[in-house]
């Protein structure tokens, strides 16, 4: 995207091409302005198209730019926080609410996709929180029997059912979860896009924000060519924040996160790897996910930017982690890869804002971005709608704030992220 192969890499070769979203010009009203066209400002779009209202999505690039055309593409339920600590850092009444919004947010997702016939190679297999070792085992028995006794669809694996459903020895269990899937995110919100503009709203590319301005009950947003006067904003921008709301980057700290993409596997090993095409991840600290895509390409991804060196440094770990979980593969070569930046919050849960009268946005979403993007956008189409109110949101209204050090984390992380990868299996 914007001619850089290392922005979307494989997900930019295989989506459907994007819809038309020239930029704005001239003025405009509406009810709402929406800045940022990712899950939740499409999402957001897309609801509150349906119910009537009219719509104008202002994005500074196009639709996907950020983390939602990025990512790994697995469809998650919940948060990393463990669903028994969720009540213990938002009270009773938000964490058990937001632990039912988001542990349904997979089945939000699957329902507009199977409403709007968005074509984003939709798997339902579920996913494989993978053990590395006793400590990842207790982890993930300690997680499986918190979200069981909540009646989540979820099972421990043995070590020797996880083997056979990866294809590889290297792990002590997993957490199946049938709640969750995988899908191609680049494809899923220009497939939201085009739902989006056949229900009414508008959507303007290469629009970025420039400034705000309350002129009685509404507000002006202006971009470099036009402007929108409505009565409500969300601001849906998250970890590519910038311009009026760039507060909201600045409350996340970036972690650079890479994916590499092989060439389509062989028919006989698609038998052995994968065959049932979950997304898994594992519990490592600087962690691992793999994934299929449609056509048996192999995903690989870690923690890292492709960037100052780390583009060697990853792409040559990735090959010897490869080698060491999957000895069948043989000399592995990568089609694709890409990077984007994972907005992690200080507490590792999102975050609600209410930015000045009638101005709301959620951010945060610390790598979870599919399913709680949709299910965010259509609870802010339900709160200026008038279908819930701030004392129904399943997150207390928080003003933006800065984690301590930010600058020399993020630095950390993708300094960190290299050496790490750099001495692993090297011996």
């Amino acid at each position: 995207m914007l001619n850089d192969p290392r922005s979307h890499g494989l997900w930019e070769k295989t989506a459907p091409s994007p819809a038309s979203t020239p930029a704005l010009s001239g003025d405009a009203q509406a009810d709402v302005v929406i800045v940022g066209g990712g899950f939740t400002g499409i999402s957001a779009a897309l609801h509150l198209a349906a119910r009537g209202s009219s719509v104008i999505v202002l994005e500074a690039r196009e639709p996907g730019y950020g983390g939602a055309g990025r990512n790994v593409g697995l469809i998650n339920a919940g948060m990393w926080v463990m669903p028994d600590d969720l009540p213990g850092v938002l009270g009773d009444l938000h964490g058990e609410r937001l632990l039912d919004l988001l542990g349904n947010g997979p089945q939000l997702v699957m329902e507009l996709i199977d409403k709007h016939g968005i074509a984003c190679e939709l798997e339902r297999q579920g996913t494989l929180h993978c053990a590395v070792g006793d400590e990842g085992l207790k982890e993930i028995e300690s997680r499986c029997e918190q979200w069981a006794k909540r009646g989540a669809p979820v099972s421990m694996l043995s070590a020797e059912e996880t083997a056979r459903r990866i294809g590889a020895s290297a792990y002590r269990g997993a957490l199946l979860d049938m709640r969750a899937g995988t899908l191609q995110p680049l494809a899923y919100v220009r497939g939201l896009a085009r739902a989006a503009l056949a229900a009414g709203a508008r959507l303007c590319g290469d629009s970025p924000v420039i400034a705000t301005e309350r002129q009685g009950s509404r507000w002006k947003v202006s971009t470099a060519q036009g402007s929108v006067t409505a009565d409500w904003i969300i601001v849906a921008t998250d970890a590519y924040s910038t311009g009026p709301w760039e507060q909201v980057r600045y409350e996340q700290i970036h972690l650079p996160y890479f994916n590499l993409a092989t060439a389509p596997l062989s028919a006989d090993l698609l038998k052995e790897i994968l065959p049932n095409r979950e997304g898994c991840w594992d519990t490592k600290e600087i962690l691992s996910s793999f994934r299929m895509d449609r056509a048996g390409r192999m995903v690989f991804g870690s923690v890292g930017a492709l960037r100052n060196g780390g583009q060697t440094v990853h792409k040559n770990w990735a090959r010897r982690a490869l080698a060491k979980l999957f000895p069948q593969l043989g000399e592995v070569e990568f089609e694709s890869e890409w990077y984007g930046q994972i907005g992690m919050t200080d507490n590792a849960l999102p975050r609600f804002h209410r930015f000045a009268d009638n101005v709301v946005g959620f951010s945060g979403y610390n790598g979870r971005g599919i399913a709680p993007g949709t299910v965010f956008g259509k609870v802010l189409s339900q709160l200026i709608l008038g279908d819930m109110t701030e004392q129904d949101l399943p997150l207390p209204v928080t003003d933006p704030r800065a984690p301590s050090l930010r600058p020399i984390k993020e630095a950390w992380y993708e300094a960190g992220a290299q050496v790490a990868h750099f001495a692993e299996h090297r011996l």
